[in-house]
């Protein structure tokens, strides 16, 4: 993150400011609540704004010990917006205690002012030869306030908020699946996805992450091809198949109130109504809650479109990974054959339907598996085929 190139001029930070002004959804035709305020720095209004922020900002992240003093050590080195500069009243810092970083919080007096300011210095950057300029720099307009973290996970957190970042370089893109919203200026926009050089900020969906690079091999798979993939008539026939990988034997159902069953301990990929996942016919196994807690569930899938199947998934996969790029620990895996699928959270019974060459539909941005485990494409971009976890690598 550049936060530093930021802070290292007073006509940047003082921009970070005028950023509060924006209105969520864009609308300019009123500022939101304090973007008129004109009360002087230090005062109750401007201390106010500031507990303010520090509340709504620890909601969604840590933000402990908040102070305005401005010899304050947490401060990043370099020029910052000080109360009098560039609309700003007042300025503090506060600590996120789970990132070992910290966020800066500007009170602005004048939101498009500091937005205009913002804009200019990002085009006065890029002018002077700094092309990219501004599309790392993590500068988020909140409702009265704007903040600038010091990490980037943190600013992943706070845009689970209404809070946005301000984008003012013409090069910056907001990827499918995140919004974009009007600030206050021209030539900008607010977004909710945090660009990192480094890849710690938001998942970017658009990236294409299938394996095939031209090459005489693709990772993980021999160079003859797929090993191929499993295929069954019927549910009666996968229920064969995957007998001794799942507890289908003597808890198996294709009772509709029953496959549509779940838990908080497991949760099924595949919900709603089946035909629209492109799913012929479903079958669940394992115990539903009853007497005893649920456990070991797990469903079986037909499949009549494949290619539909996977799209839905991809979907339902990022919106479980935007938040903090992980899947939820209870959330099904897909595995998926020719015409059929299995969906389990437990990973045994994955290393089993693994063995019977089933593949995982992973969809989260960057994967790739090492030598030895097999990597092939999906039928939707951004998706790969593969038998390798990292939190569950196979001995």
């Amino acid at each position: 993150m550049r936060i530093q190139r930021i802070l290292a001029t007073t006509a940047a930070l003082t921009c970070l400011t005028a950023l509060a002004g924006c209105k969520e959804g864009g609308d300019r035709s009123s500022p939101p609540a304090g973007a008129s305020a004109a009360s002087p720095a230090g005062t109750p209004a401007a201390e106010g704004t500031l507990a303010a922020a520090q509340t709504q900002l620890r909601k969604f992240a840590s933000c402990e010990d908040l102070s305005s003093k401005p010899g304050d050590p947490r401060l990043p080195a370099g020029d910052f917006p000080k109360a009098g500069q560039w609309s700003v009243e007042e300025v503090a810092v506060c600590s996120d205690t789970s990132e070992t970083g910290a966020i800066v919080i500007a009170v602005p007096k004048d939101m498009k002012a500091f937005q205009e300011g913002y804009k200019k210095y990002v085009l006065d950057r890029m002018a002077a030869g700094d092309g990219a300029y501004g599309l790392f720099d993590q500068v988020l307009v909140g409702k009265g306030f704007v903040v600038f973290p010091t990490r980037t996970p943190t600013s992943v957190k706070l845009v689970r908020s209404d809070l946005r970042v301000l984008v003012c370089n013409p090069g910056g893109r907001v990827p499918e699946g995140y919004k974009r919203e009007k600030p206050l200026v021209e030539g900008c926009s607010l977004t909710d996805f945090v660009s990192s050089e480094d890849g710690s900020g938001s998942p970017n969906f658009e990236i294409p992450q299938n394996p095939d690079n031209g090459g005489e091999a693709k990772p993980g798979q021999p160079k003859n091809g797929s090993l191929g993939l499993p295929r069954a008539g019927s549910l009666a026939e996968l229920r064969k198949l995957v007998g001794n990988s799942l507890a289908c034997e003597k808890n198996y159902s294709t009772d509709p109130e029953t496959v549509a069953v779940s838990s908080i301990d497991y949760v099924p990929v595949v919900t709603g109504n089946a035909l629209d996942w492109g799913v012929t016919g479903r079958a669940l196994c394992g115990q539903p809650a009853g007497e005893r807690r649920a456990h070991d569930l797990s469903w079986l899938s037909t499949v009549g479109d494949m290619k539909k199947l996977q799209a839905k998934a991809k979907a339902a996969q990022q919106a479980d990974l935007k938040d903090d790029g992980r899947l939820k620990a209870t959330t099904s895996l897909l595995l998926v054959g020719e015409n059929v699928a299995v969906e389990t959270n437990s990973p045994s019974s994955r290393f089993g339907l693994y063995q019977l060459q089933f593949l995982y539909l992973n969809c989260k941005p960057g994967f790739t598996a090492p030598g030895g485990y097999r990597l092939e494409k999906a039928q939707v971009d951004g998706c790969v085929l593969t038998n390798y976890e990292p939190d569950h690598p196979a001995a």
